[in-house]
């Protein structure tokens, strides 16, 4: 067998690069292009890629602890490619494979066909390096390669002033979360005299300045709850998901949430070990505080929305306070499992998320409307579409219809394991209010009387295409679920 390059264990976030490169030129050498078929398949082909790339090292075992016990580390061991980073990798440019397919669709009729689908694979290029960061210096110019162009995606309908405004306020607090998230690194790197997160781990076991540490970790959470739309960091995630272009609200409440609790298991769990730590700041408890937090802000506001994407919007923030029990249930038993269940239900809530923000673009694409309203009847004129709709949300109601519900219960059994009980009765609780809200949109599809008018002319394949995809995976998650919570429970013992 030939021995491929250390660097090409990275061939996953390489692909998505190289294919964000091609899309620029294309743009550079025809600036006013509108080849959709193309710019969507060069996309396509480069996600694809990437999803097959992470796939195949996945199984293959690239990132296990070989006979010397040592992983494969790259730059100094400023990047390191795990199991980890390959599971996460694979998260995101699945997710980025249904919008680039929804997209042929939703922007057709639309300018900036390939800066936006550059963009996109810029920002995947970023969420994905952030998965491989070994050092606080890499997590930081990752996190921005992510950032900078999700701001420019929210506002590529130019004359959307919804559209422009969001993206004007997600910059804003983007910019602001970015400043603090930098500061407390730099009292860290103060505190420890080190930005690698094994040598920031091995230098709190020797001792530390307890005030300087303990703020700049204070920080540090705060950057990552902007970034994980974790409350009272939220505010922008609404009006961003609300304003963006509907596959834009998918990729950013799905891959760009998985990027940032990726980075916050990682810095957390490498750099600042609870035993290291010591007395300095008990972050599982500020976590325990945000997940709770998360929760009810996030299924409370959902419950008062008229405005279906909207209900979306807070569902997601939401689902970042039940993925934060994956730090906040770290009490020192069964690490792995609590860790490895917060990732299993990031891959499970990424298809079925992402696939119910698909529906809504497509609802957008039909122009019926936006509120609950709106959707009466549409099961009558759509019942494909609306039976996968119906799979989105209850499996994120975490009914047994999709695999939602097994990665709730596995969250649920991380909190029994732990005895995190306050955790345990905050997941059951917002989980029953969840599908309150659900339920109102498949009410209104199938059993509310149809709109007058209502009529749909026109199928986008592609839109259709992806919702359906989506749709096939959540329900195939359920017997396939036993091998994504081994894998990320492995994942999470390597950690």
């Amino acid at each position: 067998m030939v021995q491929l390059p250390t660097w090409t264990a990275l061939g996953p976030t390489l692909v998505l690069a190289l294919t964000a490169v091609v899309l620029l030129l294309v743009d550079s050498i025809d600036p006013d292009t509108t080849n959709n078929e193309l710019l969507a398949g060069v996309a396509g082909l480069g996600s694809l890629g990437a999803v097959v790339a992470s796939a195949w090292y996945l199984v293959g075992g690239t990132g296990m602890p070989g006979e010397n016990g040592e992983l494969i580390t790259l730059f100094g061991d400023q990047l390191i490619v795990d199991q980890m980073a390959l599971f996460f990798s694979f998260l995101i440019a699945s997710v980025l494979t249904l919008v680039v397919i929804a997209s042929y669709d939703y922007m057709s009729e639309h300018r900036y066909q390939a800066e936006y689908y550059s963009l996109m694979l810029l920002a995947a290029t970023g969420m994905t390096i952030l998965g491989s960061a070994n050092s606080l210096a890499v997590a930081f110019v990752a996190l921005e390669l992510a950032s900078l162009p999700s701001y420019a995606l929210v506002a590529i309908l130019k004359t959307n002033k919804s559209s422009v405004e969001a993206s004007l306020k997600y910059f804003l607090v983007g910019a602001l979360s970015s400043g603090v998230f930098a500061y407390g690194i730099s009292l860290v790197y103060g505190a420890t005299g080190s930005l690698q997160f094994g040598a920031v781990a091995s230098a709190l076991s020797e001792g530390a300045p307890v005030g300087l540490l303990g703020m700049g970790i204070l920080m540090i959470v705060g950057g990552v709850a902007f970034k994980t739309a974790s409350s009272p960091f939220h505010f922008w995630a609404p009006e961003a998901y609300e304003g963006a272009p509907a596959p834009i609200s998918a990729f950013l409440s799905s891959a760009s949430k998985a990027a940032g609790f990726v980075l916050a298991f990682r810095v957390f769990v490498s750099a600042f070990p609870m035993d290291a730590v010591g007395t300095t700041i008990d972050w599982v408890l500020v976590f325990q505080v945000l997940a709770i937090l998360t929760m009810f802000v996030g299924n409370f506001a959902a419950a008062t929305q008229e405005n279906v994407k909207r209900m979306l919007a807070y569902s997601s923030v939401g689902h970042a306070g039940y993925v934060l029990i994956g730090l906040a249930a770290l009490t020192g038993d069964a690490n792995s499992y609590v860790l490895g269940s917060g990732m299993a239900h990031l891959l499970v809530y990424g298809f079925m998320n992402t696939g119910a923000f698909l529906f809504i673009a497509m609802v957008e694409y039909w122009d019926v409307g936006r509120t609950f309203e709106d959707y009466n009847g549409l099961g009558t004129e759509a019942p494909l579409a609306c039976a996968a709709m119906t799979i989105f949300l209850f499996s994120l109601a975490g009914l047994p219809i999709g695999g939602g519900f097994f990665s709730k219960f596995y969250l649920l059994s991380a909190t029994v394991q732990t005895g995190t009980w306050l955790l345990a009765a905050s997941l059951i609780i917002n989980s029953a209010l969840s599908l309150f809200y659900y339920s109102r949109v498949v009410k209104a599809m199938w059993i509310e009387d149809p709109a007058s008018g209502l009529e749909i002319e026109r199928y986008p394949l592609g839109l259709y295409t992806a919702v359906i995809v989506a749709a096939l995976v959540t329900v195939l998650l359920i017997p396939g679920f036993g091998m994504v919570s081994e894998t990320a429970e492995t994942a999470a013992t390597l950690l």
